[in-house]
């Protein structure tokens, strides 16, 4: 039996195999709300046959968008749009559907990617991003203003109001982004974090916010519901946050009851040398699984079956997600699930699709005419 396309259970919520459709932000939201886009997005990735799929990064205020196109959860209106999504999902789809939820930092105000990613000034349609520390994230750019007690509390009631709207809107798990630079992960950097106050200096006080986001999160959402936060295991930066520091943090996350931690990297400073290649980040899942025993999730240029395979089977972690690789090819896991001998869920309008050496592949349909 084919290690990847056995369940796993996370809390009340049991997934059919390992495999999971990571958060990708799509830059098309009108104001936070989900559009046209989205709809087409959402419902054709969850058809992948994965067995969870996470909604891209979702900012919990609007100054936390990454860019003015960068979807939200702060507003009746995208709450509204979000559930008509998710009802049309369900229709078709059994697919565990999670959300990220998320604040950008710094690294808010940013063009589109494919209108070049920099800093947006306020005074060409940006804003004034905050952040632990009034420090740019690049060199000669406006500077953030550092959080005081009220912008904390601000924040972190906006996740609660965002969680409390994902329970509304029927999203299955959650999972807190302290990765890429944005700005739980700038909590956590001392690259990033230069207070002097009692979220600052020890690794014990950098952790504190991030923490509390969890706590709070984690009080709201229900029970039997699952909460895992995604990490950047290192800054690649000499002096920045490192796998050590990353592994005390998912022991203390484990204290709390988290379910998972997604190990991802980078993303706090251009000053980042990143040795890419094939699964260059699961060493991480596989040592923060080795160290504190929860569950992991791999990521970062998994493409190959065979290769997710391995990963899962040895125990490098629990689970592996999949971005540019689902965009490539949507329904990836249907074909990793042919190769690997495993079974997926697919809708019966498709099942006609299923190879003709691999009448198992949907599991047990029956399809006739007269």
């Amino acid at each position: 039996m084919s290690a990847l396309f056995s369940p796993i259970k996370l809390r009340g919520l049991t997934l059919k195999n390992r495999v999971v459709v990571s958060p990708m932000c799509q830059y098309s939201a009108d104001d936070g709300v989900a559009t046209d886009w989205h709809f087409t997005h959402i419902n054709n990735l969850s058809l992948s046959g994965a067995a969870m799929f996470c909604i891209e990064a979702t900012h919990v205020e609007a100054i936390g968008r990454i860019t003015p196109g960068c979807l939200g959860l702060y507003s009746d209106a995208a709450e509204a749009a979000l559930k008509q999504i998710l009802t049309s999902v369900r229709k078709h789809s059994s697919t565990a559907i999670a959300m990220q939820l998320a604040h950008a930092g710094r690294k808010a105000s940013s063009a589109r990617p494919w209108d070049g990613g920099q800093l947006i000034p306020v005074e060409q349609g940006g804003w004034q991003t905050v952040a632990p520390s009034a420090l740019p994230h690049k060199e000669r750019e406006a500077a953030p203003t550092a959080l005081d007690a009220a912008g904390l509390e601000r924040i972190r009631e906006a996740f609660v109001d965002a969680a409390r709207r994902a329970e509304r809107i029927g999203i299955d798990a959650i999972e807190l982004h302290g990765a890429h630079g944005y700005l739980l992960h700038q909590f956590l950097s001392p690259i990033s974090n230069r207070r002097t106050d009692e979220y600052g200096g020890s690794l014990e006080n950098r952790m504190r916010f991030p923490l509390e986001i969890y706590d709070a999160v984690r009080a709201v959402f229900p029970h039997d519901k699952p909460v895992g936060m995604r990490v950047s295991s290192t800054d690649w930066v000499e002096g920045g946050w490192d796998l050590a520091q990353t592994i005390e943090f998912a022991k203390a996350l484990k204290a709390r009851g988290v379910d998972w931690i997604d190990a991802s990297s980078g993303g706090v400073s251009p000053l980042q040398k990143i040795p890419l290649g094939p699964g260059y980040q699961v060493q991480f899942a596989e040592a923060i699984k080795r160290e504190t025993r929860l569950p992991t999730i791999g990521v970062g240029l998994i493409t190959e079956a065979r290769q997710a395979e391995e990963i899962v089977s040895s125990g490098k972690a629990d689970m592996v997600a999949l971005a540019r690789g689902m965009l490539y090819d949507p329904r990836w896991a249907w074909h990793a699930a042919a190769e690997l001998g495993g079974e997926v869920e697919a809708p019966p309008q498709y099942w006609r699709s299923q190879p003709s050496a691999q009448k198992a592949l949907f599991g047990k349909t029956t399809f006739g005419a007269r």
